[in-house]
């Protein structure tokens, strides 16, 4: 799981206290057999007391250690990054906004999408993995909200959950948490909604400092639900009949053109085929970040360039960005807790 997919070498260690050390992503041309020292209980306990007395005594606050688990989920509260936000309201807005997708599969920081003021800056998430999605998306906008004050972003959000369903609760428990201006969105109303933006959109770049709106995310989870949305070449707004056209339109212009004015779009998807359905192949290039669960590789192949998604398995996720060439396996958060959500509305409270 920790290794490049071409490098078989952990299978063949036999030892105890054998191991590899590799610092370049698990090539395997980058192997450093290594032995491990032995010590009794008796010192390595003492060694490890000595060390806990010199970090208490620094007065220094040192990160946990890293552990990786490949056959679960992370944890959202094992986010360091996240906490220290939660416990220091924000003044101002980040230059740049940071979504947090999950843990890592090195030893770096979270995994994160980062949204800045320039085309591209859309996020596309594509798979079958119904929890793994609905936790990407309670817990970023979570995230995204806790960097901005109250007046310097906006969400909108157009959610596939039942009424009255877990995932439906979990959502408005999320939203109540939220302090910033929060729209749930209905099928009925997007058209509606999406003109409006799409004039504040025009309004924007035509304004002598756009840099002053507010940032806006728009959420749509899983759009394959959502008939209105399906994209058609041809279309007309002269005809009430193409009402659903004109909705997909609407939204093809905003991932278009929004992400430069501070309009994003985090759309959700099951599948490829059905990404194409309701996507432009034009707006299908703007979504320059995308997250990729396991799927076929032939689709994987199509979403990134790359067959990998093909041989992820239950708990992993790739998450690549165009932009800056990358391509990183981490493990998406598991649902975020109950009391989690509560404790995150009371320190929100204050921005």
């Amino acid at each position: 799981l920790i290794m490049d997919d071409s490098n078989p070498a952990p299978r063949m260690l036999t030892r105890p206290g054998e191991g590899i050390y590799n610092d370049s992503a698990g090539a395997i041309e980058a192997n450093s057999p290594f032995q491990a020292v032995w010590l009794s209980d008796e010192q390595r306990d003492g060694y490890l007391d000595r060390v806990r007395e010199r970090a208490a005594e620094s007065g220094k606050q040192f990160p946990a250690p890293l552990v990786y688990e490949g056959d679960a989920p992370a944890d959202v509260r094992d986010n360091v990054a996240f906490a220290q936000l939660l416990q220091s309201p924000p003044l101002k807005k980040p230059d740049l906004a940071r979504m947090w997708l999950g843990a890592p599969n090195s030893i770096k920081g979270p995994t994160e999408a980062a949204f800045r003021r320039q085309s591209g800056n859309n996020l596309l998430i594509v798979g079958q993995r119904e929890e793994a999605v609905l936790s990407i998306v309670t817990t970023g906008l979570i995230s995204l909200a806790a960097q901005f004050p109250k007046e310097a972003a906006r969400f909108m959000i157009l959610d596939s959950s039942v009424p009255d369903s877990n995932q439906a609760d979990l959502v408005n428990r999320v939203i109540a948490a939220i302090p910033h201006e929060v729209t749930r969105l209905t099928p009925h109303d997007i058209g509606d909604t999406f003109s409006k933006l799409v004039a504040e959109m025009r309004s924007r770049a035509e304004s002598t400092n756009p840099a002053e709106a507010p940032s806006t995310f728009i959420f749509i989870r899983d759009i394959q639900r959502f008939g209105k949305l399906r994209f058609e070449e041809d279309f007309s707004f002269s005809s009430s009949a193409e009402t659903t056209a004109s909705a997909s339109a609407l939204l093809n212009q905003l991932i278009n053109e929004g992400p430069s004015v501070g309009i994003h779009v985090i759309v959700t998807c099951d599948t490829y085929n059905n990404v194409n359905r309701f996507l432009s192949r034009k707006a299908l290039t703007e979504f320059e970040m995308r997250v990729l669960f396991q799927m076929s590789a032939s689709d994987s192949a199509s979403l990134i360039d790359n067959p990998k998604a093909g041989s992820l398995g239950l708990h992993r996720a790739l998450f690549y960005n165009e932009q800056e060439g990358q391509l990183e396996t981490f493990r998406p958060y598991a649902l975020p807790p109950s009391e989690w959500v509560e404790g995150v509305k009371t320190r929100l409270a204050t921005v």
